[in-house]
């Protein structure tokens, strides 16, 4: 064979040989990056969680105006005070009212004053009787003497006891004007923290007409206690019963999970248009060095503990497809589906009673393309 000829033949062999080689790779099985996580022992909750954002309330808060209509004539508190139980937090103008009290109670001191003077008569005249009588069984007294003293006695008896009358009466029209005058002063049912003053001294306040609600002209809170309402869908509330735990998490304190117990369930069903319905759950924090800094108003979610186990087999939760089916990261680099039998779950956790052994490696990255039984798998690093 001419060496020309075979030299031809000898890169057309190497070139088909690349060619093949080349289709060879860009044909081969491409691995498929996942994110696994080992099966370990640990605790695993069985939890409902509440279907929109609860709310952090407290304990007390009370919308309070006044009595009576009028004009503030004193607002000795601002938006943010802390108050005592029984301060005053607004006041209505009432000087004719105050010009009323100090009347009466002049009036009412004079009639006591009258009722005492009268009535020390009343025990000196009382006294001259019973010597009148001593006298006359002497024989050194007459007759009319005598009738003349008893009479005195009981005469002076009934001043006193028309004296102490007038007095009573006196004092409970104190007390009336009183009342008059408490009702145009707004004070704190309880201790608590000023959250709203709605008014500023010179304007009018008058009070919420039948059936038509108004702002309060202050709105009160007590801080120091405090407990979140969340909304439990009417699906999950049977289950539910006071006093069971729960977690309890809050948006503006993203990194701290609260320790919090069922108080209250709501005897009802909340139906509201165009979302599902729900059962009102109250649940209290059960931290008192921890829950400080909670304000009513924060955001909250809750999830009540229905039943938890220790050192439990357990997967993540993300790592369950339907089925009770999960996918095994093999020694082999490759994805193996096992069937599991679960046991309680979460969010986050779910118990393994059969089908994994502790350490073994599960694909909780379901979601990606191309994750499937039988692929050829990696480990993403980036993770």
């Amino acid at each position: 064979m001419p060496a020309k000829r075979y030299k031809l033949i000898t890169t057309l062999l190497v070139i088909a040989a690349s060619i093949a080689a080349l289709f060879v790779w860009l044909g081969r099985e491409k691995p498929v990056d996942v994110i696994v996580k080992k099966v370990d022992v640990g605790r695993v909750q069985e939890t409902v969680a509440n279907t929109r954002a609860g709310t952090i309330k407290a304990c007390r808060r009370a919308g309070i105006s006044p009595a009576i209509g009028g004009q503030i004539s004193r607002l000795p508190v601002k938006e943010g005070d802390l108050v005592e139980t029984d301060q005053v937090l607004m006041e209505l103008w009432n000087e004719d009212v105050m010009s009323q009290h100090e009347l009466a109670t002049s009036e009412a001191r004079a009639a006591v004053a009258l009722a005492n003077q009268a009535c020390v008569l009343a025990e000196v005249a009382q006294r001259e009787s019973e010597r009148q009588q001593k006298l006359k069984k002497k024989k050194l007294s007459s007759e009319e003497a005598v009738d003349r003293a008893d009479g005195e006695a009981r005469a002076q008896k009934a001043a006193c006891n028309a004296a102490k009358a007038t007095a009573q009466v006196s004092k409970a029209r104190l007390n009336v004007i009183q009342a008059e005058l408490d009702r145009t002063r707004l004070v704190a049912p309880f201790s608590g923290v000023v959250a709203e003053v709605n008014g500023e001294i010179g304007e009018f306040v008058t009070p919420s007409p039948v059936g038509i609600p108004t702002p309060p002209a202050v709105d009160l809170m007590d801080t120091s206690c405090v407990y979140v309402s969340a909304p439990i869908d009417e699906v999950d509330a049977p289950r539910i019963r006071v006093d069971m735990k729960a977690n309890i998490s809050l948006d503006a304190l993203s990194d701290e999970l609260f320790s919090g117990r069922v108080k209250r369930i709501a005897p009802y069903v909340l139906e509201i248009e165009k979302q599902a319905r729900t059962v009102d759950v109250e649940v209290d924090f059960v931290c008192p060095d921890d829950c400080l800094n909670m304000l009513p108003g924060y955001s909250a979610d809750v999830e009540v503990i229905l039943d938890e186990q220790d050192d439990v087999l357990r997967v993540p939760t993300e790592a369950v497809l339907e089925g009770n089916k999960v996918l095994v990261f093999t020694a082999d680099n490759r994805l193996e589906q096992h069937e599991i039998r679960t046991g309680l779950n979460n969010w986050e956790w779910t118990q393994v009673i059969e089908g994994l052994s502790e350490g073994d490696e599960v694909v909780v990255s379901v979601e990606r393309e191309g994750v499937e039984d039988g692929v050829l798998a990696r480990r993403d690093t980036d993770e």
